[in-house]
């Protein structure tokens, strides 16, 4: 696993798995799981004499934990949208991480804020270890989905894999 968007084809893997937001519109798609939100979070002392975010612009003041990408060597920008307002945000921060388990405890431990899948924090935020904000300006999206070549004739034992792993509400 990575956050790199691999080129299934080229390194001859039989699917992928990206949130349906990624995925190249000659490839099959299908569902296995349900839609997902962002958050950012950031620890209790994180916030001890600093001004929330009100608003993605709040964050230039912030120190944000970011996440590098493999697949282009940069830091990966934050997506907010609120009604038909669409933002992405370059954040700055003194941490960067490959992965979004360390991003959650550099935010415990009161680095920073982290912006993550919402269901890695939610334990954390119900235990008040974690604040959110910004709740308002991350929506749900597509969520995660099993991908593979149009033009791939599929074998018995994988269209069984494809509906074993198809996500039904």
């Amino acid at each position: 696993m990575d956050y790199g968007l691999t080129n299934i084809v080229a390194e001859r893997f039989d699917a992928g798995v990206r949130n349906g937001e990624q995925i190249a519109k000659d490839m099959i798609a299908v569902r296995i799981g349900p839609d997902m939100r962002m958050a950012v979070v950031g620890a209790p002392s994180y916030f001890k004499g600093r001004t929330e975010p009100k608003k993605p612009q709040d964050l230039i003041g912030h120190n944000c934990i970011n996440l590098r990408l493999p697949t282009h060597g940069s830091l990966y920008a934050w997506e907010f949208e609120k009604g038909r307002r669409e933002l992405r945000v370059r954040v700055e921060g003194q941490v960067t991480c490959n992965g979004s388990a360390q991003m959650l405890n550099a935010a415990l431990a009161g680095t920073g804020l982290a912006y993550l899948p919402e269901g890695m924090a939610q334990a954390h935020m119900a235990k008040g270890r974690l604040k959110r904000v910004l709740e308002d300006w991350c929506l749900p999206f597509s969520g995660y989905h099993l991908f593979y070549p149009s033009r791939r004739q599929s074998s018995a034992a994988f269209s069984l894999v494809v509906e074993a792993l198809r996500y039904r509400a």
